[in-house]
């Protein structure tokens, strides 16, 4: 009867994350939504934030101030500070992060950057203009994340049951277990036809604008479309090596501290 064990943990990871993803549909069907500005002309941290959220902006930031020679990021994962006069306030943010020594490690400096208060206030002009999602209306996103790991997870489960010794036909286990999966991929479908599509930071006006801003910086091949890459794609576009190295050594940095917590 261990599968009956299987089959509880089954509903319990279900029934968990439908139920955290109808809480918060509820909460942001609460939410009223503001009037688009749709004169509202977007900037490429603006864009940042829209794609990605306040890290998008600070690694945004991170490579505008390197390309610019303003900032070094070594392939070690330090920045260095080269121009301690930032021309606006992303780029005092990042070195008021990096501290007073005038160099720190990537990923502290990027945490420190998207915890700043121009990030704040940058949030809270696209929310105002009717592009960015609210913070009480950005959990529908998490919430269909975590139904879907739930999903994979009573799959998991299932055939773990299914391999099994039971006293009991395997259609029948199989049957048993198609239940919480039925619960979870409904409630991706009721959620996509009434929520789709759902982000964490964009609202739907605000994602049709990152997708016009991208198709109008695909006919040149300047440094702003370059930017625009890193705003919307994340550092994933870079294509420098020693750059993408350096964020690279980032996430080696962030890796093993979260290892040493645990």
């Amino acid at each position: 009867m261990f599968w009956v064990l299987l089959l509880l943990l089954a509903w319990a990871v279900a029934g968990l994350a439908c139920l955290r993803l109808c809480l918060a549909a509820v909460r942001a069907a609460a939410v009223a939504p503001p009037a688009v500005d749709r004169a509202h002309p977007l900037t490429l941290y603006e864009a940042a934030f829209l794609a990605g959220g306040p890290r998008r902006v600070a690694d945004l930031t991170l490579v505008s101030m390197a390309r610019q020679r303003r900032l070094l990021l070594a392939h070690t994962g330090w920045a260095t500070v080269v121009d301690p006069c930032g021309r606006d306030e992303m780029e005092r943010s990042v070195i008021g992060a990096i501290g007073p020594g005038g160099q720190s490690r990537i990923a502290p400096v990027r945490s420190g950057a998207a915890a700043a208060d121009a990030v704040r206030a940058l949030a809270d002009r696209l929310v105002w203009a009717g592009l960015a999602v609210p913070d009480d209306a950005r959990g529908v996103a998490a919430g269909v994340q975590r139904v879907r790991v739930a999903a994979l997870a009573v799959g998991a489960l299932g055939a773990a049951a299914l391999a099994l010794p039971a006293d009991q036909p395997r259609p029948l286990i199989a049957l048993w277990f198609t239940l919480p999966l039925a619960l979870t991929l409904g409630c991706l479908a009721i959620t996509r036809m009434e929520a789709h599509p759902y982000s964490r930071w964009a609202s739907p006006a605000g994602q049709r604008l990152i997708g016009s801003l991208v198709r109008q910086a695909d006919g040149s091949a300047d440094d702003r479309t370059y930017l625009t890459s890193v705003a919307v794609r994340g550092v994933h576009a870079i294509g420098e090596p020693d750059l993408r190295a350096a964020f690279a050594h980032r996430e080696r940095y962030v890796e093993e501290r979260w290892e040493r917590r645990a």
